[in-house]
């Protein structure tokens, strides 16, 4: 006979303990451990059980794979960061800030996707009225998306094995339960469960099922951590709230690179796709304005231009002030230093303030210097041209290294319309003679010889 147990779970890792703890021994975070009632399967009924179910095991080439395994879904961008298009018998984890866009792009999915795969959306947050409703203003219509307002699990998962819908669209996986786990909807263990009741169904019935995840304040998943290791993909909205432009990025991906993003816009209609991401980050750069520079930054295998702004203004303090967005707060500091101490550009009494247009995260060395030169245009009240774009990565001696894809940073670069190129010296050797002919190309050893090129 199954026995409940009394556990403590960690919020933020998943840990579990008969004894309750101010601070997690396994993560170190304070007050996340919560009390949670589990059931203990007795060892005779887990051997009965276990003598009724024997495994199969098929060798690798007995496994069909000539059928089609991934869903066009209609939407480009998403296409891209699911690796080529949804993988069918996935689980897919799709998380972000309220309002960021997730239900809205789930709306938009039963829209574009190719006409004959049935759908089930289901909802635990709304009523069928107010998803009408929003897939009215959304232009949604589609006769083979089936709506469920319904927030147990076993019930969903029961409609899904004898439906056998081709995608399912679960929002959000917060607001399921399962009647046999004693605890409340949100909780770890509830979370847990119902994530490896869709998981099992998933994959035994082939079919697709993307939940949506909550996040916290601190901008991880709401839950436990192990609700990352039992999904497939993991893809994160971005974006500030502020902003029209949305960045769809996979934080885990079975079928494909992590390394992709999606660009999208927010509008009155939806979501839409960027499809030249880098005219959309530039457009609307100030002209003839000191502190600004551009950079050119690979996601994945796109590259990406991004404007790059830097601001140094006396400080009233003691201690000047460091500010970066967009941008790692430390490598600011290390770049501020290395300005100092190797290119001579005093700013031990200046706040300095960094910042990544577009919401992008420039977290490659290859914007090094970019963000030097903005700091120290806005130092020396110098305008770079707006021609002119900037990338490489800048060493601890002061010296610009060289970088990988430069080649492709150039060509898109050319292709909207830049007139000079400045790059580490040894990326120069490495290009196609004769190619770039409607580009000028600078190859540069240090920080000083780079601004000098970027003000002529």
């Amino acid at each position: 006979m199954a026995k409940n147990k009394t556990v403590f779970v960690c919020n933020e890792c998943g840990y579990e303990t008969a004894k309750w703890y101010g601070k997690c021994p396994s993560c170190g975070e304070w007050d996340t451990l919560n009390e949670e009632q589990i059931i203990v399967e007795s060892s005779k009924a887990s051997r009965n059980r276990l003598s009724h179910n024997s495994g199969v095991a098929l060798r690798l080439e007995q496994i069909d794979s000539s059928t089609e395994l991934r869903y066009d879904t209609g939407i480009g961008e998403l296409n891209r960061v699911l690796g080529g298009g949804l993988v069918k018998g996935s689980l897919v984890l799709l998380c972000g800030d309220p309002g960021i866009g997730k239900s809205t792009i789930l709306l938009q999915l039963c829209q574009y996707i190719s006409a004959g795969f049935s759908l089930l959306y289901v909802s635990g947050e709304e009523s069928a009225y107010q998803i009408k409703m929003r897939a009215k203003r959304l232009g949604v219509a589609n006769d083979k998306l089936a709506v469920m307002c319904e927030t147990d699990a076993e019930i969903i998962c029961e409609y899904i094995k004898n439906e056998k819908p081709d995608i399912v669209m679960v929002d959000s996986v917060q607001t399921m339960s399962i009647s046999d786990v004693n605890s409340s909807a949100g909780s770890v263990t509830q979370v847990r469960e119902c994530t490896n009741m869709f998981m099992r169904t998933a994959k035994n019935n082939d079919v697709s099922i993307i939940l949506v995840g909550h996040v916290n304040k601190d901008g991880n998943i709401a839950g436990p951590k192990v609700l990352e290791h039992i999904v497939d993909t993991v893809l994160y909205f971005e974006g500030e709230r502020n902003l029209s432009y949305r960045i769809l990025r996979a934080a885990k991906n079975r079928f494909g690179s992590t390394n992709e993003i999606g660009v999208f816009e927010m509008t009155n209609k939806g979501l839409v796709e960027i499809e030249s991401p880098s005219l959309a980050m530039i457009s609307g750069r100030p002209l003839n304005v000191s502190g600004t520079c551009v950079t050119c930054l690979i996601e994945g295998s796109r590259p990406i231009l991004a404007e790059v702004q830097g601001l140094a203004t006396a400080s009233g303090f003691g201690n000047p002030r460091r500010m970066a967005a967009g941008f790692d707060y430390n490598r600011m500091a290390m770049l501020i230093a290395i300005l100092e101490k190797r290119a001579g550009y005093f700013l031990g009494n200046m706040d300095c303030y960094v910042n990544i247009v577009g919401g992008l995260k420039a977290d490659e060395p290859a914007s090094d210097l970019a963000v030097a030169l903005s700091i120290v245009s806005s130092l020396k009240d110098a305008v770079i041209d707006s021609g002119t774009i900037a990338f490489g990565e800048i060493g601890l001696a002061g010296e610009i290294r060289t970088i990988n894809n430069c080649e492709k940073r150039i060509r898109e670069c050319e292709r909207l319309g830049f007139k000079r190129c400045i790059i580490p010296r040894q990326n120069i050797s490495k290009l196609p003679k004769g190619e770039f002919k409607d580009i000028e190309i600078i190859g540069v050893r240090n920080v000083r010889e780079a601004f000098e090129a970027a003000v002529d």
